[in-house]
């Protein structure tokens, strides 16, 4: 990386405190800096009880949180300052009540709309963007700049340190520096879709679904009742989903899709991974299964008609793109015209595979109702803006209970 890393003055701070725990603040940190500038070297207890005392309320009070590959942290408290670079991440942050502690996302903080329109339907939840830093410049090459990590001076970067090995001009050197200099990574980005992650980490890494980073993340926030509380919530949703699935002949083939530039960029809808734990639960046949689907995949119209998709769920229908005027080109043209999804009417706005737990309630109803209306009720349709309205009868989750759980009145 270019340049030297900006160093930190004075005493160990509170993020120290999270990086370090209190054990190692004790022994060290702890003791240089109560020394002050006198010669006399740092001061100590005045008694052995004194001593004990200030040992047993610094390393009691610290707790450890385990998510491969950064491992094992020690925290002495939640972070109060984050750097968040997928939504997926700042949705887990609202939900345990630390909304306010995201001070970062990857790229414009527009990407923070699919949120809002997720909580516009929980009363008393919500997520300032305003003044959140923008991580990637988005100029090029895909990066971050190196200071940014020592000018937000977080307390805990919820950031996959081999996703920053990925950027470029970054290796484990860099990522290690800002460990040590700054503050721990704790976060997983390629149970996306369990791919390999570059070749330093793949022996330590895991593979996790949604719900198990979520919980690993609750741990870190101490928020293990709000997590228990939301996972009875999403167990309850998939068990009255999955209760009402038809026949496995009666499904529909299923198309996940970006549409841009006359090319549908597909994807699969039953892989392990947190991209699909909104479309994997309905276990619908998927209609791009007997392909060679990569993120390098693109079909033109003609190739989409021969597959010919019964529904079509466009990714990131929330805030990202257009999907009703995607809808309305692919309509209009010659032969995307045929397709049965748009002839049908089942040409949806689809979720987004950066999915947080909140976000992925939501998604789970969203998909149940677009690929299984006679079971899941009618999905009333989306053209931007807030999720649609749904009726309490047919609504197959509790608001109210949900939005209890975040802000902590009663739901946990």
């Amino acid at each position: 990386m270019a340049g030297d890393a900006p160093t930190r003055a004075g005493g160990p701070t509170r993020r120290d405190y999270v990086k370090y725990g209190g054990a190692a603040l004790t022994g060290g940190l702890l003791a240089g800096c109560t020394g002050g500038d006198s010669d006399e070297g740092p001061k100590t207890a005045t008694n052995a009880t004194d001593a004990t005392t200030a040992t047993e309320s610094q390393t009691t009070s610290t707790y450890e949180a385990t998510l491969a590959p950064a491992r094992t942290i020690e925290l002495a408290a939640p972070p109060e300052s984050v750097m968040v670079y997928n939504l997926l991440y700042a949705d887990m942050a609202v939900a345990y009540g630390y909304g306010d502690a995201v001070n970062s996302l990857g790229f414009s903080t527009e990407v923070a709309g699919a949120l809002d329109a997720f909580y516009a339907r929980l009363d008393g939840v919500s997520f300032d963007a305003s003044d959140l830093v923008q991580l990637n410049s988005g100029s090029g090459g895909l990066t971050v700049d190196e200071e940014l990590f020592y000018e937000l001076d977080s307390d805990l970067h919820l950031l996959d340190p081999a996703l920053v090995v990925s950027f470029d001009g970054w290796d484990v050197a860099d990522v290690n520096d800002i460990r040590d200099d700054v503050a721990p990574f704790f976060g997983n980005n390629y149970s996306r879709r369990n791919t390999q992650p570059p070749k330093p980490y793949r022996d330590a890494y895991e593979y996790y679904t949604l719900w198990e980073i979520a919980e690993r993340v609750g741990t870190v926030f101490q928020a293990d009742d709000r997590y228990a509380a939301l996972t009875a919530v999403h167990d309850d949703l998939l068990d009255t989903i999955q209760a009402g699935l038809p026949p496995e002949d009666d499904r529909p083939t299923v198309g996940s899709v970006l549409y841009m530039g006359e090319t549908f960029y597909p994807a699969k809808i039953n892989t392990a991974g947190f991209a699909t734990a909104h479309t994997r639960p309905m276990a619908a046949p998927d209609a791009f299964a007997e392909g060679d689907v990569s993120y390098e995949s693109a079909y033109d119209f003609e190739t989409m008609l021969e597959i010919d998709p019964d529904v079509i769920l466009h990714r990131y229908g929330y805030s990202y793109y257009d999907v009703a005027a995607i809808r309305e080109e692919i309509a209009n043209h010659p032969v995307g015209g045929q397709l049965s999804a748009i002839r049908n009417d089942r040409f949806y706005a689809g979720g987004n595979p950066l999915q947080g737990p909140l976000m992925n309630l939501f998604q789970l109803e969203m998909t149940a109702k677009q690929l299984y209306p006679d079971a899941s009720g009618a999905w009333p349709g989306y053209d931007g803006g807030s999720y649609p309205e749904i009726p309490a009868d047919e609504q197959l989750f509790d608001r109210k209970r949900v939005a209890a759980i975040v802000t902590g009145d009663g739901g946990a």
